[in-house]
């Protein structure tokens, strides 16, 4: 497999596992790198949600993979070489019903008690999803 053709696994499987994210949940960089097999990878995960497409037209797109349901492990919502980027994914964050709260400083942040999503393994992957999984031990899992 040619570096390229690595590369585009890793975001097709990025791209894939940010699909499964139920609307109202968000999760980490670190744990889709975890759930696509690669946990030392957080970072390259934002790579690929900083590159997908904003056309329509691309298999993967702006509609159709729900970047806003990835934040940091902290539960902020990384900031952008935009302003109002962050402010974007806040407004996406909370039209799916998930409450965003503004910080002394002015950083975005989630709780992740109330709205994380932290599988031991994509639904798509599970034999037999265990309801208990979606957020338990949410410490352990970022």
């Amino acid at each position: 497999m040619t570096r390229s053709d690595e590369a585009a696994a890793f975001f097709l499987a990025v791209y894939n596992a940010v699909r499964e994210i139920p609307p109202g949940k968000v999760t980490t960089y670190g744990h889709i790198a975890k759930l696509v097999g690669t946990p030392q990878r957080p970072r390259q995960v934002g790579v690929c949600l900083k590159h997908l497409p904003h056309d329509a037209e691309a298999r993967h797109n702006h509609d159709n993979v729900p970047w806003q349901r990835v934040i940091n492990s902290k539960g902020i919502i990384s900031p952008r070489s935009q302003p109002s980027g962050a402010r974007n994914q806040a407004a996406a964050l909370e039209a799916e019903g998930v409450e965003v709260s503004t910080g002394s400083l002015g950083e975005l942040s989630v709780d992740f008690s109330l709205y994380g999503w932290f599988p031991r393994s994509l639904p798509s992957e599970a034999d037999e999803l265990d309801d208990d999984d979606d957020s338990e031990d949410v410490e352990d899992e970022r």
